[in-house]
């Protein structure tokens, strides 16, 4: 498979879980990563960990302004961008549609579904011009599978996730944009301390860990143009797939 050398990736929700993971991973591809998200710090952490390769930037994906100002300035960093991994993503921890407040509904869908919107528009003028560059969208198995766990306005959110990336590969094919959805299950991540019920370590320690999440993203990354992976979903083994 050929490298990652000259190529410029941005990941949103760089600073922690499969973001900071798939940042590092592509960063010793050689590629020049550029990672965005809400908290400066575990940003700064990741790229010290990079040997100069990453760049970091505050983002917050659901203000436009943040997402046009971010965008803004990796351009000017890097030039165009070639790849585009969106990673950020929240839950709540009252996740019934008896207990779930408006505001949580309001906030995830702001984050993880408009979130993807505004990342992907920022991004696709630029890919339109030079008819070609890769969106891997880092859903989740609740956006192809609506259970209990993930709860009401994850799983909304995550199928307009969905939605999103299936219609814009459709719209973009022609001009050489692949968009890719990734549907990971549980991962050990931080969005397991928003779980109604505490995660235990043993449960933590089998289930998917960042870096497998990233090692699908690299081989996405990895193959030629003329190849789409338009979904994939990958899960713990010990997990049904109901």
């Amino acid at each position: 498979m050929p490298g990652l050398e000259n190529k410029n990736v941005v990941l949103t929700g760089g600073g922690t879980g499969i973001g900071a993971a798939c940042a590092l991973s592509l960063a010793q591809a050689g590629a020049n990563v550029i990672i965005g998200g809400r908290r400066l710090e575990p940003l700064e952490k990741v790229a010290s960990q990079a040997e100069g390769k990453i760049a970091f930037h505050a983002l917050d994906v659901a203000d436009r302004e943040s997402v046009t100002t971010f965008f803004n300035w990796a351009h000017a960093t890097a030039g165009h961008i070639d790849i585009l991994v969106h990673c950020a993503g929240i839950n709540c921890r009252d996740r019934s549609m008896e207990q779930v407040s408006p505001e949580d509904w309001d906030r995830l869908m702001n984050v993880n579904a408009t979130g993807a919107f505004n990342c992907m528009q920022a991004v696709l003028p630029q890919m339109r011009e030079r008819k070609d560059g890769l969106i891997i969208n880092i859903c989740s198995i609740s956006g192809i599978r609506a259970a209990l766990l993930g709860g009401v306005a994850y799983n909304a959110s995550k199928f307009a996730m969905t939605a999103l990336g299936t219609t814009v590969a459709q719209e973009e094919k022609d001009r050489g944009i692949r968009i890719s959805t990734i549907y990971p299950g549980e991962v050990e991540t931080p969005i397991l301390d928003d779980r109604p019920v505490p995660v235990s370590k043993e449960h933590r320690a089998k289930i998917l860990q960042p870096e497998d999440v990233a090692a699908a993203v690299m081989m996405i990354c990895q193959l030629p143009p003329r190849a789409h992976v338009s979904d994939l979903t990958i899960k713990p083994t010990t997990a049904a797939f109901v």
